[in-house]
C-alpha cells in the first residue's frame, strides 16, 4: 500500500504521487472507495468550475457540501483546490471570495493567478498577495504555486525568479506552508490526447531547482500519457502529477458504450448544447463529424444536467460498472508511479 507514496526527507511527511480530478460524483465515490479499500490517503483536486462556494458542475456541489459529503464517507481523502485565483471560475472575478470559503474547508490551495496575469513580476506579486490573504484566514492551509504550460509557459529562469522572490518576501513560517511548485516538461491537452512533447531535460532541471527550495515538484496535465513517459517522470525525480480529463473521458466512454443509437444521439445533443467542448478543440473541429469524440471530451460536464439524468435513468443500474472501471484505472496509474 505504501509503495505508491513518496517520502519527503526535508519535512518527513508522506505525500501521494497521484492527484485526482473529481470530474463527476462517480469519480469522487470511486476515489473514496479506493482510499477506504487501500486504507491510505488520496487527494482530490477540484477546480473552481467543478466545485465552488456557490455550486459547480460536479453534482451541483458547493465547497461546503462537497467537504461534508467526503467527511461523511471517509477520513482518508484530502482536498486541494486546483487553480484558485482571479478568473478561474465561471465569472471574471478577483478570486478572493472563493478563497475565503476554501480556507474554511480545504487542506491545500493551488495559487494560480496566471490565467489573467502573464507578466512574471505582476504574477509573482499576486501570488504573494494571495498566499498572505489565505494564511491570514487559516494559518494551517498549505499551498501549491506556479501553473501548467497551457496557461502560461514557464522557463527555468521564471521559476527561479518566482521561488526566490516568494521565499524572500514571505516569512519563513508562511513559506514553509508551500508544499508544491508546478513544473513543466512539455505537456498540453487537446480533445482526448496529450499534445505536448515530453522534454526530460526540462523536467530534470526544474525538479532540481524546486528541490533546492525544499519544495516538492508537481506536474499538471498527466492525462493521456504513455506508460513509458509517465514512469519516466517519476524515475527522473518528479514528486506528483495531476490526472483529471482522462477520468472524465473514461466515464463518458463507458456511458456512451451502454447506449443505443437514439440514446447516443441525445447524449451528443446535450453535450453540444452545453458548449463546454469548445475550449478543448481546434477551430476546424466539426461536431457533427466527431460525435463520439465530442461526447468523450464533454460528457462529464453534463452528468448533473436534468436532461442527461433523465436519459441515464433509461440505462438502469450502471454505477457499479462505472466505479469498478474507474477504480481499476486509478490503480493502474498508481502502479505506474512506483
Amino acid at each position: 500500500i505504501l509503495l505508491w507514496k513518496i517520502q519527503s526527507m526535508e519535512n518527513n511527511t508522506t505525500t501521494a504521487k497521484l492527484y485526482v480530478g473529481p470530474m463527476s460524483k462517480n469519480i469522487v465515490d470511486s476515489t473514496i472507495e479506493l482510499a477506504n479499500e487501500l486504507q491510505t490517503i488520496i487527494t482530490l483536486i477540484p477546480s473552481r468550475r467543478q466545485v465552488e462556494f456557490d455550486g459547480g458542475y460536479v453534482n451541483n456541489w458547493t465547497t461546503e457540501k462537497f467537504m461534508s459529503y467526503i467527511k461523511s464517507k471517509t477520513n482518508l481523502i484530502e482536498v486541494q483546490r486546483d487553480h484558485a485565483g482571479p478568473g478561474q471560475g465561471y465569472k471574471d472575478d478577483d478570486g478572493y471570495n472563493s478563497l475565503n470559503h476554501d480556507c474554511k474547508y480545504l487542506d491545500l490551495i493551488h495559487i494560480d493567478p496566471w490565467v489573467k496575469i502573464k507578466d512574471i513580476k505582476e504574477g509573482v506579486d499576486k501570488t504573494i498577495d494571495l498566499i498572505k490573504f489565505c494564511h491570514q484566514q487559516n494559518p494551517n492551509i498549505l499551498f501549491e504555486i506556479g501553473t501548467e504550460e497551457g496557461i502560461r509557459p514557464f522557463s527555468l529562469d521564471d521559476i527561479s525568479y518566482m521561488l526566490t522572490r516568494v521565499k524572500k518576501e514571505l516569512t519563513d513560517n508562511i513559506f514553509s506552508k508551500i508544499k508544491f511548485c508546478v513544473i513543466q516538461s512539455g505537456t498540453g491537452l487537446k480533445e482526448t490526447h496529450n499534445t505536448g512533447t515530453y522534454d526530460v531535460n526540462k523536467l530534470l532541471s526544474m525538479v532540481t531547482l524546486v528541490k533546492k527550495f525544499n519544495l516538492l515538484s508537481k506536474e499538471h496535465n498527466g492525462d493521456y500519457i504513455s506508460q513509458k513517459d509517465f514512469q519516466s517522470r517519476f524515475q527522473n525525480g518528479l514528486d506528483a502529477i495531476n490526472i483529471a480529463p482522462e477520468l472524465g473521458r473514461l466515464e463518458s466512454t463507458i456511458l456512451y458504450s451502454l447506449m443505443n443509437e437514439e440514446q447516443k444521439e441525445i447524449f451528443f445533443e446535450i453535450c453540444l448544447e452545453s458548449n463546454r467542448w469548445r475550449k478543448w478543440v481546434n477551430e476546424d473541429f466539426i461536431p457533427q463529424d466527431n460525435k463520439k469524440t465530442l461526447v468523450e471530451i464533454c460528457g462529464h460536464y453534463v452528468l448533473s444536467d436534468n436532461k442527461f439524468l433523465s436519459l441515464k435513468s433509461e440505462l438502469g443500474e450502471v454505477e457499479g460498472t462505472i466505479k469498478e472501471k474507474i477504480k481499476a484505472h486509478i490503480k493502474k496509474l498508481i502502479e505506474w508511479t512506483i
